[in-house]
């Protein structure tokens, strides 16, 4: 293959597996012969994890670093990533060595194939029963409530085409989930199974409470459901309280003689007030959201670049 590829690797806190996974790369880039680049994109670490890089990156210009400002998040860093890659393919990647570099080469030859996205999917996730079960919750709520024909058993392991990158970086949105834009570009479409390996080192960033906010912030962005239960529940409401007030003016009238119950009617003033700023809540996040867009604020700040021209 004649045409550059660049792993785009973003990174926090991986002083435990950078090493190894630049060493494992190196050995499996240098046997299949590829014109590369392993760009990381570092969001904010504090432990060694620059450093270490850094030092790789003197003895081999094949590896470079962007270092954001602070942290702005996976979604964030792996944007800074696609946008300063050069090569013809990107191939995005985590270090933790879970989705193993003897992979790239079945992934060269997939999208080779003609199309513009190939994804990776675990053939067995090897995690923790927790981790494992709170990522099938994860990908359930995204499947459900989103609309988003999402592949099951997704990897973070994938690759694109120059075309695919350059559509993905106009979309602009500051609140960004990577695979719901991935899956609406469209284009031509591959899976590929994979052999998943644990992680070599260190626990993951991405934990229950992060995936559970990057999944409603998906719903909140690629659906209008939460809007429109809102609307089917003020109506059942609506219709439950009419059928409830001709009940008791029936039950008034013919069969009993009603006496004054405050507490039930502080009761249900209570509950009432409840639903309505529930669903103000519901309308509140997606005007927030707007306000955010309405900002344009760059996706992401850069604070050094390493082996770049």
């Amino acid at each position: 293959m004649n045409k550059k590829i660049s792993f785009v690797v973003p990174v926090y806190f991986e002083e435990d597996v950078i090493s190894r996974f630049i060493l494992e790369m190196t050995e499996e880039l240098k046997a299949l012969n590829l014109d590369y680049e392993i760009v990381f994109i570092d969001d904010g670490s504090t432990d060694k994890t620059v450093q270490i890089i850094k030092e790789h990156a003197i003895k081999n210009n094949n590896l470079k670093l962007i270092e954001l400002s602070y942290n702005h998040g996976k979604q964030a860093a792996l944007t800074a990533g696609i946008k300063n890659a050069s090569g013809d393919y990107l191939l995005y990647m985590d270090p933790d060595l879970q989705d193993p570099p003897k992979e790239i080469g079945r992934f060269i030859q997939e999208i080779e194939k003609g199309y513009d996205l190939v994804f990776g999917v675990r053939k067995e996730k090897k995690d923790t029963f927790l981790n494992s079960l709170f990522s099938k919750i994860f990908w359930g709520v995204l499947r459900r409530f989103t609309g988003l024909d999402l592949p099951k058993g997704l990897a973070v392991m994938r690759i694109f085409n120059r075309k695919f990158a350059d559509k993905f970086l106009e979309y602009q949105e500051q609140n960004r989930f990577i695979e719901g834009i991935f899956v609406h570009i469209g284009m031509k479409q591959s899976v590929i199974t994979i052999e998943q390996r644990e992680r070599y080192a260190g626990t993951s960033k991405f934990n229950f409470r992060k995936k559970m906010e990057l999944a409603f912030n998906a719903i909140f962005d690629f659906s209008e459901l939460p809007l429109k239960i809102a609307v089917r529940l003020g109506a059942a409401f609506i219709i439950v309280g009419i059928l409830i007030l001709l009940i008791i003016v029936f039950l008034k009238i013919y069969l009993v003689d009603f006496q004054s119950g405050w507490p039930s009617i502080i009761g249900a003033l209570i509950i009432a007030t409840g639903i309505q700023l529930f669903f103000l809540g519901i309308a509140a996040l997606y005007i927030g959201k707007i306000y955010k867009e309405s900002k344009g604020r760059p996706l992401f700040s850069i604070r050094e670049m390493t082996n770049f021209e």
